[in-house]
C-alpha cells in the first residue's frame, strides 16, 4: 500500500512538472500552435518508446539480472562442493560395486570440450548408481552430516536456490538423508531392510551428486580455470589426484 501510494505521488508530481514546464514555454516563445506540433510529435513517438523499453531495454535488464543470480547459485554450488558435496562423492562411490566401469571416464582433463561433457551426461544418465549397502559406514556418514547440517541449512534459505532445481534436489535429498540417519539410534544394528532403505536414499543422492559435480566442472572450465584446476587435482573418482603439483 505505501508503495503504491509513492507511485500515486510520483506520477502527481510528474503531470505538475510537465504542466509548469508546458507553461513556461508558452510564456517564454507565447507559440501555442508550437506546443501543440511537439506535444503530437511527441504522443506519436510514444509507442516506439514502449516498444523499445518494454521489448528491448527490460529484456537486456532482466537477462542481466538473471546472469548475475546464476553467478551467485554457482558461488554457492562450489562452496558446498567445498564444505560437502566432494568429500560425500568420495564416500558413496566407494560403496558403488561397479565404479570401476565409469571411474576412468570421470578422469576429466582440461583439454575437455562441451562435447565430451554432454557425452559423458548421456552415459551416466543410463548408469546403475549402486550401492553395496552392506559396506555402508552409517555411523561415518551421520556424523558427517550432522556436522554439516547448519551449513546445509544456510544454503537452502537462500532464494537464488529457486534457480537451479537439480541442485534445490541435492540438497533436499542430502538433507533428507541425514533426517534418515539420525532418526536411528542404533544404525549398527538396523535390519536388514531398513538398511536397503537407506541405501535407497543414498542412491538418490550419488545420482544428483554426480550430474551436478558434472554441470559444475563444465561452468569452472568457462569460467574460472583456476578453480577448475584444483577440481581437477581434488576429483574424488581419480585415485592418482593429488592437490600438490608434480
Amino acid at each position: 500500500m505505501k508503495r503504491f501510494s509513492w507511485e500515486i505521488k510520483f506520477g502527481i508530481f510528474l503531470i505538475i512538472l510537465s504542466i509548469i514546464l508546458y507553461s513556461i514555454h508558452y510564456v517564454w516563445f507565447q507559440n501555442m500552435e508550437h506546443i501543440y506540433l511537439w506535444s503530437m510529435t511527441s504522443l506519436a513517438f510514444l509507442p516506439i518508446s514502449i516498444l523499445f523499453v518494454t521489448l528491448i531495454v527490460n529484456k537486456l535488464l532482466i537477462r542481466r539480472e538473471r546472469r548475475a543470480r546464476m553467478e551467485k547459485l554457482n558461488m554457492l554450488i562450489g562452496t558446498f562442493y567445498s564444505e560437502v558435496g566432494t568429500l560425500l562423492l568420495e564416500y558413496v562411490s566407494n560403496w558403488d560395486p561397479n565404479l570401476d566401469k565409469i571411474r576412468n571416464e570421470l578422469i576429466i582433463d582440461s583439454e575437455w570440450t562441451d562435447e565430451d561433457f554432454l557425452e559423458l551426461s548421456m552415459r551416466l544418465r543410463i548408469y546403475d548408481y549402486d550401492i553395496e549397502y552392506k559396506k555402508v559406514d552409517l555411523v561415518s556418514l551421520r556424523s558427517f552430516l550432522i556436522e554439516k547440517r547448519d551449513f546445509l541449512l544456510r544454503l537452502l534459505e537462500n532464494p537464488n536456490l529457486f534457480e537451479h532445481e537439480s541442485f534445490t534436489a541435492l540438497l533436499r535429498a542430502v538433507f533428507h538423508l541425514g533426517e534418515e540417519l539420525e532418526g536411528r539410534k542404533k544404525l549398527k544394528q538396523i535390519s536388514d531392510k531398513d538398511n536397503k532403505h537407506i541405501a535407497g536414499d543414498i542412491k538418490r543422492v550419488y545420482g544428483l551428486l554426480v550430474h551436478d559435480w558434472l554441470n559444475y566442472l563444465k561452468y569452472l572450465q568457462k569460467n574460472y580455470p583456476y578453480l577448475f584446476s584444483l577440481a581437477l587435482r581434488t576429483n574424488p573418482f581419480d585415485e592418482n589426484a593429488s592437490l600438490e603439483l608434480k
